[in-house]
C-alpha cells in the first residue's frame, strides 16, 4: 500500500501562552492515535508536533490513502433463535443481516460455534478500509474535543450566515491538510481545508504561505513566512541567542525553565536584544527586580560570576529591524517604572520595623474556622518553642525560634508583598535584617516556607527547622481537625507537601523527634474544642507519605511495609532500618525465616488471652525446642545489642542463626499440646521468638 506524509495545521489568533506546548503536543498525539486507530497511520511512523504562537500543526510520515480492508466476525444470535426446526432462517435473523447490508443468501455460511452453553451463529464479512478523508475528519473532531482547553471563546462561525458561533480556544481562521501535495477535503470549526496559512504578522515576505506539500511545511513558514514552526526549535534557538548575548558581556542569563517555555510560545522568530536600568535600583532585593522583570516583562535578567544580579538583561523580541535601538529603548522605558515601583515599595516597608506589623495580623482572616493570621501565628509560635525545647532543652534555640516564627508572617502585611506574594518570606528576612536582628532569626523567616517543592532545599539552621516544622505541622493539624482532608488529586492547602517536607527534615537533619510527640504539640497549641481528635489520621497521612517516599528511593513495597508497619517512633531511622532489611532479604536464610515469622504471628493471634514471654526451662520436653530456646537465649542478646547501638544490619542478619533450629521447631514439636502448661510453655517460647525478630522490622512482610 503505497503512502505519503500528512501535515494538518490550524491557524489561529494568538494561542495562551502558557498552554502553548501542551496544547500543541496534545494536537499531534490524539490526532495522530485517531488516525492509527482507523489504519491510517503505520506504528512506524513518525509524529512531529508544531505549535507557534497562532498555530497548532502536526506532521506525520508513512499515511495511507486508504486504510487496508478488514476481516470482520460478529456474533448474530443463538442457532435456537436464528433458524427453526428446519434449519430455515427466522424473520429476526433476515432482519438482522438486512442491518448488515447482506440478505438471506449468506444464511448458509454462517458459521456456528460455542457461546457459553449455547451455539451462536456469527457472520464473517470484509469491511472495506477508512479512507483517508474519512479518517481525518473524526480524528479532526476528537483531537478538537480532547485539547486541555481551560476555557473556550465563543465567535461567528467563519462558513456560518453571522448567527452560527463556534467554541474554541482562539477564533480559528485557516485550516491545511496535506497529504504529499494533495489537498485532503475536510472541515472543522467552520473551515475547509486548503494549502494556504499565514506567515510572521510583520516580517513575512508574503502575505500568504501557499504550501507545495506536506513536506515543505516548516522550510516554506520559515523562509517565506518567517516563523518558526517547531516549538522545540524555537526554544533551542533563544537559549542558543542567550547564551550568545549573555557572553559578549561576560554575564549569564537567569535559568527559568518556565519562563523560556513562556517566550517561546510569544514569539513567531526570536531575536534576543540587551537592555540595561539604572544601577541605583540595584539597591532594591534583587529578587524583587528579579521577579518585577520575569512576571510582568517576561525578560530574563543578567547575573554576574557570582550569582549577583547586573543592571543589563535580555529581550526576546519578535521581530529583526535593521536598527533595533527603537525596541531596546522601548523595553527600557517600559520597565523602568516596574522597578521605581518595587525601589518605592522597599522603601516604604523599612519605614516599619516586623515587630510592629504583628498586631496587624489579628485583622488578617486564615480560614473562617481557624481564626486569624494572628491566632496562626500564636500556635506557630507555641510549637515552635516546645520543639525547639525538645531538642536537647535548648532554651536560646527555642526562644530564638518563637521570636522567628512570632515574625514569619509579618511581611504579608507589606507592600512589596502585596504586590508580589511570591517573596513572602524573602522579604521578611531583609526587613528583619534592616531591623538588626540575628541572622538565625532573620534566615528563619525566609526559610519557614521551605521545602516549598520537591527538591528544594531545607531551611538553612536550626532556628529555621523548628519554625517550618511548626508552620506544617500547624496546618496539617488544623485542617485535619476542621475535615479538610486531601482527596483524590485535590489538596487546596497542600497538606501532602507540608507532610513531605516534615519528613524530608526529619530524616536529613536526623532529628531525634518522636511523631508522636509532635503531633500531640502541634495539635495542643489550638484552643480546647476547636479542632476534632485527628492526631491518628495525621500521624496515618505522615507515613502514608513517607511509605511513598521510601518507594520512590527504590525500596520494595514488602521492605517499605515491613518497616513502616511497627509505627516507627524516630522517623529519621527509618532509612536505616530499610538498608538493613534490604541486606537482611539478600540473606540465603531470609526467606525460611520470614515464613516462619508469618506462621508465629499467625500462631499467637489465634491465641485467646495474653501471651506471657516467660519460658520455664524445665518444661521444655523436646529437643528441637529445647534447642530453640538455647539458640535465642544466644542469638536475642547479641541481636539487642546491635539494635540498641543503631546498627540494624547487624541486628537483623544476627537472626540468621535462627534458621536451622525453628525450622526443626516447627518439624517436630506440637504447639499446640494437649497439656496446657506444655501449651502455654511453647507459645511463651515464641513470643520471645517473635519479639526478637521483629525489633528492627516486621520480616513476615518479606515472605513470598
Amino acid at each position: 500500500m503505497s503512502t505519503k506524509n500528512l501535515l494538518v495545521e490550524l491557524f489561529v489568533e494568538e494561542l495562551p501562552p502558557k498552554s502553548l506546548k501542551k496544547l500543541g503536543d496534545s494536537f499531534a498525539e490524539v490526532l495522530a492515535a485517531s488516525l492509527q486507530a482507523h489504519g491510517l497511520v503505520a506504528g512506524d511512523s513518525v509524529v512531529t508536533p508544531y505549535a507557534s504562537p497562532r498555530r497548532l500543526a502536526v506532521y506525520i510520515t508513512n499515511v495511507a490513502a486508504q486504510a487496508a480492508d478488514k476481516s470482520v466476525s460478529q456474533k448474530l444470535m443463538p442457532v435456537s433463535v436464528g433458524l427453526d426446526a428446519n434449519g430455515q432462517a427466522t424473520p429476526a435473523l433476515l432482519k438482522k443481516l438486512t442491518s448488515l447490508g447482506a440478505d438471506a443468501s449468506v444464511v448458509a455460511n454462517l458459521k456456528r460455534a460455542p457461546d457459553g452453553k449455547a451455539e451462536a451463529l456469527f457472520f464473517d464479512s470484509v469491511v472495506k478500509g477508512a479512507t483517508l478523508t474519512e479518517g481525518l475528519q473524526k480524528a479532526l473532531h476528537e483531537t478538537i474535543n480532547k485539547l486541555p482547553i481551560a476555557k473556550v471563546m465563543t465567535y461567528p462561525d467563519p462558513s456560518g450566515n453571522g448567527w452560527d458561533t463556534v467554541n474554541f480556544v482562539r477564533p480559528a481562521h485557516d485550516l491545511v491538510a496535506l497529504h504529499g501535495t494533495t489537498i485532503v477535503p475536510v472541515s472543522v470549526l467552520g473551515l475547509s481545508a486548503g494549502r494556504e496559512t499565514q506567515g510572521h504578522r510583520f516580517e513575512a515576505s508574503v502575505a500568504k504561505v501557499v504550501l507545495k506539500d506536506a513536506d515543505s511545511y516548516a522550510l516554506q513558514l520559515e523562509t517565506e513566512g518567517a516563523v518558526i514552526a517547531s516549538f522545540s526549535a524555537r526554544r533551542a534557538a533563544i537559549v542558543r541567542q542567550l547564551a550568545a548575548a549573555a557572553a559578549k558581556e561576560g554575564l549569564k542569563p537567569i535559568e527559568d525553565e518556565a519562563l523560556l517555555d513562556e517566550v517561546t510560545a510569544l514569539v513567531e522568530r526570536p531575536n534576543v536584544l540587551l537592555g540595561k536600568f539604572e544601577s541605583e535600583y540595584l539597591e532594591v532585593p534583587q529578587e524583587c527586580l528579579i521577579l518585577t522583570m520575569k512576571a510582568n516583562q517576561k525578560y530574563f535578567p543578567l547575573l554576574d560570576s557570582k550569582g549577583k544580579l547586573t543592571n543589563k538583561f535580555l529581550i526576546v523580541s519578535n521581530i529583526t529591524p535593521a536598527d533595533a535601538s527603537l525596541v531596546i529603548v522601548g523595553n527600557e522605558r517600559v520597565v523602568r517604572p516596574r522597578l521605581a515601583d518595587a525601589k518605592f515599595f522597599f522603601d516604604q516597608d523599612r519605614k516599619k520595623t516586623l515587630a510592629s506589623r504583628v498586631e496587624g495580623l489579628a485583622k488578617v482572616v486564615y480560614h473562617n474556622k481557624l481564626g486569624t493570621q494572628g491566632e496562626r501565628v500564636e500556635r506557630v509560635w507555641a510549637i515552635a518553642q516546645a520543639i525547639g525545647l525538645h531538642l536537647g532543652g535548648d532554651a536560646l534555640l527555642a526562644a530564638q525560634a518563637g521570636e522567628a516564627a512570632m515574625l514569619a508572617k509579618a511581611d504579608l502585611l507589606t507592600d512589596m508583598v502585596g504586590e508580589f506574594p511570591e517573596l513572602q518570606g524573602i522579604m521578611g528576612r531583609y526587613y528583619a535584617q534592616h531591623d538588626g536582628l540575628p541572622d538565625d532569626i532573620a534566615f528563619a523567616i525566609e526559610d519557614h516556607y521551605k521545602p516549598r517543592f520537591a527538591g528544594d532545599e531545607l531551611p538553612r539552621n536550626m532556628v529555621g527547622i523548628c519554625v517550618s516544622l511548626a508552620d506544617k505541622l500547624e496546618t496539617l493539624a488544623g485542617m485535619f481537625g476542621i475535615g479538610q482532608i486531601p482527596t483524590g488529586d485535590k489538596d487546596p492547602f497542600a497538606l501532602r507537601r507540608h507532610a513531605l517536607g516534615v519528613i524530608r527534615m526529619l530524616i536529613e537533619k536526623e532529628m531525634p523527634l518522636r511523631l508522636f510527640d509532635l503531633v500531640n504539640i502541634a495539635f495542643a497549641a489550638f484552643p480546647k474544642g476547636l479542632l476534632e481528635k485527628a492526631h491518628t489520621n495525621v500521624e496515618m497521612f505522615i507515613f502514608e507519605r513517607l511509605g511513598g517516599v521510601m518507594r520512590e528511593q527504590g525500596y520494595t513495597t514488602n521492605e517499605v511495609e515491613a518497616v513502616l508497619c511497627l509505627n516507627p517512633t524516630q522517623i529519621y531511622l527509618v532509612p536505616k532500618q530499610l538498608e538493613a532489611v534490604r541486606a537482611f532479604a539478600a540473606l540465603p536464610e531470609a526467606a525460611a525465616l520470614a515464613a516462619a515469622n508469618k506462621r508465629v504471628g499467625n500462631i499467637l493471634k489465634k491465641v485467646e488471652g495474653a501471651v506471657s514471654d516467660k519460658v520455664d526451662a524445665s518444661l521444655l520436653h523436646e529437643p528441637a525446642e529445647q534447642a530453640l530456646h538455647q539458640a535465642l537465649s544466644v542469638i536475642a542478646p547479641k541481636a539487642d545489642a546491635a539494635f540498641e547501638t543503631g546498627d540494624y544490619t547487624a541486628s537483623l542478619q544476627a537472626l540468621a542463626g535462627l534458621r536451622e533450629p525453628v525450622d526443626a521447631f516447627f518439624d517436630s514439636v506440637m504447639v499446640n499440646a494437649e497439656d496446657p502448661a506444655l501449651r502455654a510453655n511453647r507459645l511463651a517460647l515464641l513470643a520471645q521468638l517473635h519479639q526478637a525478630m521483629n525489633r528492627v522490622a516486621d520480616i513476615s512482610k518479606l515472605a513470598a
